[in-house]
């Protein structure tokens, strides 16, 4: 079996799905299936410096990048990737995009649906209302003129959980839904991972630790935790919150406002973008996770935290949320202050809940979030695809 996967960019800065794609494709090669990438590469990025139009290993994966016409947002049009997969689209048996409204994965599907070559669609969250009221006149019209077809057409659209697969029935498809987790991967241990945070961090070792760990967009709230730490009773213990990921220089400088008006610059550290030991550093380090997010398809970082053991306060917007209630491996709340603000009065107040949590944390991932399991799900449906059986696994 020959797999294409279309995704518009691996830039470690678009987090999840890139994350997602990788592990996919990994898991899919150590399970005998010959698994590739095209992606787009925009002209002089420093994060990855390889030569384009050739095959190449890129984080143990085999990529194709290709160069970006010009760049508007994640959409990404590549003349040389589109000639490229009209010449080769036919030595794939199977063709897997990821991301919508994006020109490398609208196109590799037009492509496909022409050719009479199988395909799967991954909406990564495109189709939740919160993302389709973003940009919604462009969305409109790409939608009415392509999306929608390709949709349409699709042999499975590929959701991670029941949550996104009824936004996409509610988009009006009724194309046959594939519901498959997200994986994590097994942290590498780290040696008094609280202590060497906080010495890495200069912060005072009687300290909890808050980890939000995402990119700095308003989607993600992040403003709206600072406030809540900001009203946050003198009478707990001490704890500083660590701002883990990069984004819009102005959206942090807003960010960082906030942080001074409240007076919470001793108490508030930016770490940049993490990957790697740092990013473990992080989230073996800490002792709760917080994510406020609008609308999350998945969260992969809350998967990464759950693993680690953390106990995590996150959004009913967050559609892995149902998973943590049931598991009681953190606390669901609305997107608001108040309930963020005692969220976290009652797990710093509580470390007995908080290991609790953290143990459920854990046991949930290991179980749910397991790439080799969920690697071979995908395989089966695959090969129901390519035997044209496959009927979806929601109704």
């Amino acid at each position: 079996m020959n797999v294409l996967h279309v995704i518009p960019s691996l830039n470690p800065q678009w987090g999840g799905p890139t994350d997602a794609l990788i592990n996919f494709v990994y898991h899919l090669q150590q399970s005998g299936i010959h698994a590739e990438v095209i992606t787009t590469q925009e002209k002089g990025n420093a994060w990855v410096n390889l030569p384009l139009e050739k095959w190449v290993e890129y984080q143990k994966i085999p990529v194709c990048f290709f160069p970006c016409t010009f760049r508007f947002k994640a959409f990404s049009p590549s003349i040389r990737l589109y000639t490229w997969l009209k010449q080769n689209l036919s030595n794939y048996n199977l063709v897997h995009t990821h991301y919508l409204f994006s020109y490398p994965p609208t196109v590799a599907a037009a492509l496909a649906r022409q050719s009479h070559t199988p395909y799967v669609v991954s909406t990564i969250g495109q189709l939740a209302p919160w993302a389709l009221a973003q940009s919604r006149r462009r969305k409109q019209v790409y939608s009415v003129l392509i999306e929608r077809q390709n949709l349409h057409n699709a042999a499975a659209i590929h959701c991670t959980t029941p949550g996104e697969a009824q936004d996409v029935t509610n988009f009006g498809i009724q194309t046959p839904k594939l519901i498959l987790p997200l994986g994590v991967n097994l942290l590498e241990g780290i040696p008094n991972p609280s202590q060497a945070l906080k010495q890495h961090f200069n912060i005072p070792q009687d300290h909890l630790i808050i980890l939000f760990l995402s990119r700095l967009h308003y989607v993600k709230r992040p403003d709206l935790l600072i406030k809540a730490i900001g009203q946050l009773s003198p009478h707990l213990p001490p704890s500083h919150l660590l701002l883990a990921g990069s984004g819009d220089p102005s959206y942090c400088r807003y960010l960082q406002s906030c942080i001074d008006t409240l007076g919470l610059r001793s108490r508030v550290t930016f770490t940049g973008f993490v990957s790697g030991s740092q990013k473990s550093l992080l989230l073996q380090g800490a002792d709760l996770f917080v994510l406020p997010s609008f609308s999350e398809n998945f969260g992969i970082a809350v998967a990464e935290a759950l693993l680690a053991g953390l106990p995590v306060i996150i959004t009913d917007g967050i559609q892995l949320s149902s998973d943590v209630q049931a598991a009681q491996a953190g606390l669901v709340i609305p997107s608001e202050i108040d309930p963020l603000r005692s969220a976290l009065e009652k797990l710093l107040s509580s470390p007995d809940l908080r290991q609790t949590l953290g143990r459920n944390a854990q046991n949930l991932a290991k179980t749910k979030y397991h790439w080799p399991s969920i690697t071979k799900n995908l395989i089966h449906a695959y090969q129901d695809i390519l035997r044209g059986e496959f009927d979806g696994n929601y109704p």
